[in-house]
């Protein structure tokens, strides 16, 4: 009889994710501790993307003053246990570094989900200094831009049409039911720059509608909508029409304050029309 040999298969372990730390090639010491479940070559882009995007923290502020070569980034354990275990790995590994002086840039002591950290008030008089007269993100305008070129599909557009409809009408508009001083927007008054600057930004082509006609459709739509609707042609045929003709003097018109200014005028010289 020939011998039974048993084959001892390995025992497989799921990957659970990877804690790493990035430091300067040129310094020992680390100044970020992280985890993720991720490869480390695709985390490592997305911190490098979301610094460049302009994203405001400590860490994205640090890696924005260096360039990308000169940052080591360093894998310190695989977790293949429980998802817990990578976040307590996490805090573990930044207790240690800060016990051993690494001043790290983590604005949390670490582990999976929110943690409620509060800033105080002195790292919010920092965060505010390194903000100040900085734009709140890097404008990355024509061939720059990633989306350069690209259209949506019109499959696109009415997926989009179709999620929104009614999301921000009626009673599910925040601004619903809310009139004069309750308005958000009430006594807001735009600068004459802003005006001028949003008047530019239209005029030409620029203009979406320009080189547009309406059709002969749409203009019958447009009429029937307006049909006995009075309409006058200008401000001084508005005031005609609702002032002069019904013998009203309404404070504000420049027209009905032009009338009353001439009106006294006259009554002080003695001039009398026939």
């Amino acid at each position: 009889m020939s011998e039974t040999i048993e084959v001892v298969r390995p025992v497989w372990k799921p990957f659970i994710g990877v804690i790493y730390g990035f430091r300067l090639k040129e310094s020992a010491e680390f100044r970020y501790v992280g985890l993720t479940t991720t490869s480390m070559r695709r985390r490592t882009q997305q911190h490098f993307k979301n610094a460049a995007s302009g994203v405001k923290n400590p860490f994205y502020d640090w890696l924005r003053k260096h360039d990308e070569g000169e940052f080591f980034v360093q894998s310190f354990e695989v977790v293949t246990s429980y998802p817990a275990d990578l976040g307590a790995a996490e805090q573990r590994w930044m207790e240690h570094f800060r016990a051993e002086g690494h001043r790290l840039l983590n604005l949390t002591e670490g582990g999976l989900g929110p943690t409620g950290y509060v800033w105080t008030d002195d790292q919010r008089k920092a965060a505010g200094n390194r903000a100040r007269g900085r734009p709140t993100g890097i404008s990355r305008k024509g061939p720059d831009s990633p989306t350069w070129g690209l259209r949506h599909t019109d499959e696109q557009k009415a997926r989009w049409s179709e999620m929104r409809k009614g999301t921000n009408s009626g009673a599910a508009n925040p601004n619903f039911g809310k009139f004069g001083a309750e308005h958000p927007s009430f006594g807001h008054q735009l600068s004459a720059e802003t005006k001028a600057r949003l008047s530019e930004r239209k005029r030409g082509e620029l203009n979406p509608n320009f080189g547009k006609v309406a059709s002969a459709e749409t203009r019958a739509k447009m009429s029937a909508v307006r049909k006995g609707r009075p309409m006058p042609s200008s401000a001084r045929n508005a005031h005609t029409r609702y002032h002069t003709n019904k013998g009203v003097t309404k404070a504000g018109c420049k027209y009905c304050d032009e009338g009353v200014a001439q009106n006294l005028n006259e009554s002080q010289t003695g001039m009398t029309h026939e």
